[in-house]
């Protein structure tokens, strides 16, 4: 059965996977089998990968898919939601030109009119002086005034109507570049369906899974908890924007942080085998062409050229055309250059009129046959070639070493040359080395990578703000998240927000101040992730008891991790700073200086709940051995999860628990010794 005479079952779009960059979309069909097993499922977008398809049975009924293909057909289609958009757009383009070209014409009838002034005429040597006619200045000067005065006028309302148009077809443009992409956008339809044979009977539920580009994603949350509790819900959201030329509507949605053009491919270990040497298998799908080849266009060539209604170009310096009435040579054909089928030493390029056997496919009992390569031999024609055509490759053949012989072995083709039904015979107008021979399809569709382009541009989008991309945030993991509901996005490139699920993290609130570098306190909360899910960074909209408080970005949070986000500064939460230094002298010989360094820092708290404040100061640390710093205060070394590496080895810490309302004070210090003859670097007397 033909692929026009199948029948043709319509799909829907049923769940979607948005990676990283890309997504794999899966469409389902029902029907009835008919009774040459051939299909075809429409719907499928333009832009999707063509050798990403793939197709398989739902259920237990029996029937199995054996091939998928991707086939293209074009209709004519009526007036679509896209044809108003389009002619809105145009409309108000050529009403904008009309109006830039009245507002020209005015700029060159105002030049005109300002380059008009008066001439006197000529005055010959034996001429006397004359009188200047100085009504007839004024008169002229008026003249050109009104009418100035008259352009400007038209000129500003010409320039007024033409910046309303030029905003209008801004607008028009906008709306035109953000409608959806799933509508045809010019009166021919392409339609993209995939042909599928089955194997069986009955009624079937087929699914369709193809992978497009054109779509992205990035996380966002929102956070919501109540005061004095020690867990809240952590909304996971999603912006997803995609351009791939078909709508999302009601569609499962599952977000990947994996790449989806990575290759998967399990590579392939060859044995070491230790013994007689055993000849390698031939490679499958391959078999020796079929004698006489070469004879099988003998009649064709012996019919001599066809006639072409065109003239034949003739180059120059070449020889003149023939004579009227001569029979004209046909020009050479040039031979396209073909991949070597087998790993090895690429071919040589071909000799004039394509004579150099090429290693390709032939045709022997339906099935595809494989040609090596061989160099042509003096005063033989390489097999395959016609044999009146071997004096002309003589004559034409360069001077210089032979290339070098193919590798041993049988051949290997690729997995292009391996693929069938994509296979081209070649007819007799092709070059020797080519015709009556299968070579893989060189078809190339710029429609298609044209919409490919399209869909690629959005990952140009710029993103929200303190957004992150899910490769950059993911790290060395890969995490799905799968939508609790179906959801709605279109195919205008633009970002559309998606709940995802809710996830229960742990939280406590800590407010910190660093008085010595800024006598202010932030709130801050410490988020732990308990659940198997990793969180990664986005913006978090954050409410506390029902009231939204800001956005702030979250950073990665990996399953079982604990960080800590900032919320900003708690103006309810007061801290004051003040310093001490007192220089003393030590020792038997008063050969020590003592630096007397006093902190003295006081917190007040002015909200309604109580608080713990964490004040962090910093210590001065040495590697000098005369050197020596004594800490007298009650102050604490921070845990080991803030530890060194994040905070410095002199980071002390207090922690202060203020009721509400309450005000504390805390006192420390430390004591530097160093050798009376030295001094610190930038003085000693410091704060």
């Amino acid at each position: 059965m033909k692929s026009e005479e199948a029948p043709r079952w319509a799909s829907a779009l049923d769940k979607v996977v948005v990676y990283a960059q890309g997504a794999l979309c899966s469409r389902l069909a029902r029907g009835t089998v008919p009774s040459g097993g051939r299909v075809l499922v429409t719907g499928l977008p333009r832009s999707l990968d063509a050798g990403s398809v793939r197709a398989r049975v739902v259920g237990d009924s029996g029937a199995q898919v054996t091939e998928v293909r991707v086939e293209v057909s074009a209709e004519p289609t009526g007036p679509g939601p896209s044809d108003g958009l389009r002619q809105t757009m145009k409309q108000v383009h050529d009403a904008c030109a009309a109006a830039r070209g009245r507002r020209d014409r005015l700029l060159q009838r105002i030049k005109e009119m300002t380059d008009l002034h008066p001439v006197p005429p000529a005055r010959k040597r034996e001429d006397p002086h004359r009188r200047t006619p100085a009504e007839a200045w004024l008169t002229l000067a008026d003249f050109v005034d009104e009418r100035l005065t008259g352009l400007h006028d038209r000129l500003a309302a010409q320039e007024e109507e033409l910046l309303r148009l030029e905003h209008d077809l801004a607008i028009a443009e906008d709306r035109w570049n953000r409608s959806s992409t799933d509508t045809p956008s010019a009166q021919l339809q392409t339609t993209v369906c995939a042909a599928l044979s089955l194997d069986g009977t009955g009624e079937v539920q087929l699914e369709i899974e193809y992978a497009v580009p054109g779509a992205v994603w990035v996380p966002a949350y929102r956070l919501s908890y109540r005061q004095g509790d020690g867990s809240g819900a952590l909304v996971l959201r999603a912006s997803v924007a995609q351009r791939t030329g078909e709508d999302w509507t009601g569609v499962r949605i599952a977000l990947a942080t994996a790449d989806l053009k990575r290759r998967t491919e399990v590579p392939r270990l060859r044995s070491l085998r230790i013994g007689r040497r055993q000849p390698a298998p031939e490679p499958a799908g391959w078999r020796e062409p079929p004698a006489g080849l070469a004879d099988l266009f003998t009649p064709y060539d012996a019919a001599g050229p066809r006639q072409t209604p065109t003239a034949l170009p003739v180059a120059v310096g070449s020889a003149p055309p023939p004579a009227t009435g001569a029979p004209v040579p046909p020009p050479p054909v040039p031979l396209p250059p073909a991949a070597p089928a087998y790993g090895g030493p690429p071919p040589a390029p071909a000799a004039p009129g394509g004579l150099e056997a090429m290693p390709v496919f032939a045709q022997a009992d339906a099935m595809p046959a494989f040609a090596p390569a061989e160099r042509p031999r003096p005063g033989r024609p390489p097999r395959g070639s016609a044999p009146a055509a071997a004096p002309a490759a003589r004559r034409a053949a360069p001077s210089g070493p032979l290339p070098p012989a193919p590798a041993a072995g049988p051949p290997q083709p690729s997995g292009a040359e391996l693929d069938y039904a994509a296979l081209v015979l070649n007819g007799p107008d092709e070059p020797a080395g080519r015709r009556g021979r299968l070579f893989p399809s060189a078809a190339f569709d710029p429609v298609a990578v044209e919409h490919r382009r399209r869909a690629e541009a959005v990952a140009a989008l710029p993103l929200p703000g303190h957004a992150a991309r899910p490769r950059a945030s993911a790290g060395s993991f890969d995490h799905r998240y799968d939508a609790v509901a179906r959801a709605d996005i279109p195919s205008d490139g633009t970002w559309h927000t998606v709940t995802v699920t809710e996830i229960p993290v742990g939280l406590r609130t800590e407010y910190v101040c660093v008085p010595s570098v800024e006598q202010r306190v932030y709130q801050t909360l410490v988020l732990s992730n308990a659940t198997d899910q990793a969180l990664l960074a986005g913006p978090v909209e954050v409410g506390v008891d029902d009231d939204f408080v800001l956005t702030a970005a979250l950073p990665t949070l990996a399953p079982g991790g604990v960080r800590r986000m900032g919320l900003g500064p708690a103006e309810g939460i007061q801290v004051t700073r003040r310093t001490s230094l007192q220089e003393s002298t030590a020792g038997l010989r008063n050969n020590i200086t003592v630096l007397d360094h006093g902190v003295h820092v006081e917190l007040a708290n002015r909200l309604t709940r109580p608080v713990t404040v964490e004040v962090r100061e910093q210590v001065p640390v040495t590697s000098e051995a005369d050197v020596r710093i004594e800490e007298r205060a009650d102050w604490a070394v921070p845990p080991d999860d803030e530890g060194p590496d994040h905070l410095g080895p002199g980071t002390r810490v207090w922690r202060v628990d203020l009721p509400a309302g309450a005000t504390a004070a805390r006192h420390g210090g430390y004591e530097i010794r160093i050798p009376a003859a030295k001094a610190l670097v930038g003085g000693n007397r410091r704060s």
